[in-house]
């Protein structure tokens, strides 16, 4: 990616920095979930008005054109919007409760679009993020023992639900500060670190270990493996366990196919595993059935989710959706229908539009960034986080926990702007270091 411009550190980048590494104390005062879509809004706001609001003294050079996959995103999240409307209108819903389902849009699915832009468009640097995300990381590293003890010694789960929570939002867990919760399937406590509940942890767990495995500075390395870890391990979140050992390594390999002694090194493993299938297929199985065994009601009661959400979107809404999530019947425990899953999810209450509104943007970005990984470690970072979205695609509502993920979300915008540059001078050929 080309080298900012010789001027001082952008307002931006101290923004981002400043958002990114505050995450524990800004959570303690139950602040985090504003905290994403105003800083979303900000950085919107600060591409706007040096793109359209110019002077012959203005600073600054003008940000650089908006790439191609900033535009797709933007494009589906825009659709979103549409047949939420749309949604809304067949429903024959309330003005009232279509301002306060675009709004909830505003702070979700819209800052896709906001922060990409800003990681494309904006003086942020990709090492800001990394060194951001080790401090956040040190800080849960000391917190761990404490957050580990806590249930031990009989501390409460919830210490105060934040009077931020008048700005609205999904629900009070997101404005609690909280330093255990119990599982009601066996008795024994989860950690949620600061997210909303456990298995968003094992999602952002896995973020920051992208993070730690990018930063050059051993320290800090170790440190953010290290931290991500515990996070992902306490959550007890069997999907983020799962991604930890698929996404990085998986990113990783993309990156080097490019080199010939990748692939005489897969030549051995892939004919022992052709030759031990069966072993292997038996012991995968055996595996899968483990991790699905470990909560059992809490799969069961996903699984009639996902029925309940694909009966209905097919009968009664399936172009458009049904506009807003509705409460479950008792067989759910009352449940939203479609929550747990993005795409049940948006079926029922975007319908097939919002499908293809998501899955056309992340098909590209992970096309974009395979590519762009073959020579950029942004293009690796960007592929793996890519790739991490969509596999929690099937575990977790992503519009809910887009407040979080926006160091993701900026990183993806800057592979972005690297993937147009290399385009424009047409030079993928620099291996990935």
């Amino acid at each position: 990616m080309a080298s900012p411009a010789a001027h001082p550190r952008a307002v931006e980048d101290y923004l981002v920095a400043l958002a990114l590494a505050a995450t524990w104390p800004v959570y303690m005062i139950g602040g985090l979930y504003v905290l994403g879509p105003v800083l979303g809004v900000c950085l919107t706001a600060i591409v706007l008005v040096r793109k359209y609001v110019r002077t012959p003294t203005t600073p600054r050079p003008a940000p650089p054109n908006i790439p191609i996959g900033v535009w797709i995103w933007t494009a589906g999240m825009v659709v979103m919007l549409i047949a939420l409307w749309v949604g809304h209108w067949s429903f024959e819903l309330s003005t009232g409760q279509t301002i306060k389902s675009s709004i909830g849009w505003a702070k979700g699915w819209a800052l896709f679009a906001m922060f990409t832009l800003a990681g494309a468009c904006l003086d942020i640097r990709y090492e800001t993020i990394l060194k951001a995300a080790g401090l956040t990381s040190l800080i849960t590293l000391l917190l761990t023992p404490v957050l580990y003890v806590a249930p031990m010694v009989g501390l409460p789960e919830v210490l105060f639900v934040s009077p931020f929570r008048f700005v609205g939002g999904p629900g009070p867990e997101f404005f609690a500060v909280q330093l255990y919760s119990i599982d009601p399937m066996d008795g024994l406590p989860r950690w949620r670190f600061f997210t909303p509940w456990s298995p968003a942890a094992g999602l952002i767990g896995n973020l920051y270990l992208i993070l730690a495995l990018e930063d050059r500075r051993t320290f800090w390395k170790v440190t953010g493996v290290l931290a991500a870890l515990a996070i992902i391990i306490l959550s007890k979140s069997r999907l983020g366990l799962l991604t930890a050992v698929i996404v990085w390594p998986t990113a990783f390999g993309v990156s080097q196919l490019r080199r010939s002694i990748l692939w005489l090194g897969a030549a051995v493993p892939a004919f022992l595993a052709g030759l031990f299938s069966p072993f292997i297929l038996t012991q995968l199985s055996a595996a899968y059935a483990g991790l699905r065994g470990m909560r059992a009601n809490s799969n069961r009661v996903r699984e009639a989710l996902g029925r309940i959400a694909i009966d209905r979107w097919w009968n009664e809404a399936p172009v458009w959706g049904h506009g807003v999530v509705e409460r479950g019947p008792h067989l759910v425990e009352y449940m939203p229908i479609g929550s747990h899953h993005t795409w049940f999810g948006l079926l029922f209450v975007k319908g097939a539009v919002g499908v293809a509104a998501l899955a056309l943007p992340l098909l590209w970005s992970l096309l974009e960034f395979a590519l762009l990984a073959l020579s950029s470690r942004i293009g690796r970072a960007a592929f793996a986080i890519t790739l991490l979205l969509a596999l929690f695609t099937i575990g977790e509502n992503l519009e809910i926990l887009t407040y979080l993920f926006w160091p993701g979300m900026v990183v993806m915008g800057l592979a972005m702007r690297e993937a147009s540059e290399k385009r424009t001078s047409n030079s993928f050929e620099r291996p990935t270091t």
